[in-house]
């Protein structure tokens, strides 16, 4: 039964890495990011690398007019969308093109895209993390909302 303790502290070891590991993304950038996507493929279990994304703003009349757009990067993640003074309170769309995503890998997916829909700022000046994640026949989303400080 020597294999459980070399397992636990070969566990140990990598815990105790990925905690110690620097942050591979924009860094410093965070707090100035008021918008950002972050998307992970569950098949592979890594970060889902470009995969197109478009954010729409909803327009007094019901319409959806294009706000940005974006490809995540090999981390899976799209940052500075947006700015600070463009991203307004008001109902957002960002969809996220899964259908062409796993297409490349070969796959034949149900969803042609996925959307998340959300009003932003409502409450006072919000930052927004959307993180989506996918599989060729269903997807999963969540949001991290924080409020920096001035």
């Amino acid at each position: 039964m020597a294999f459980h303790p070399v397992l636990l502290v070969f566990l140990a070891g990598l815990v105790f890495l990925s905690e110690a590991a620097p942050l591979v993304s924009h860094g410093s950038v965070d707090s100035k990011c008021p918008l950002m996507v972050k998307v992970l493929d569950a098949v592979r279990g890594s970060p889902a690398a470009n995969v197109a994304v478009k954010v729409f703003k909803k327009a007094a009349d019901g319409s959806w007019e294009d706000f940005a757009a974006g490809k995540t990067t090999e981390y899976g993640e799209i940052h500075e969308l947006t700015t600070e003074e463009q991203f307004v309170e008001a109902v957002y769309r960002v969809q996220f093109y899964t259908s062409s995503y796993w297409k490349k890998l070969g796959l034949s997916p149900f969803h042609e895209y996925a959307d998340v829909v959300f009003t932003a700022n409502d409450s006072g000046h919000s930052h927004y993390t959307i993180a989506a994640l996918l599989s060729p026949y269903s997807y999963s989303t969540t949001a991290v909302v924080t409020h920096p400080k001035e």
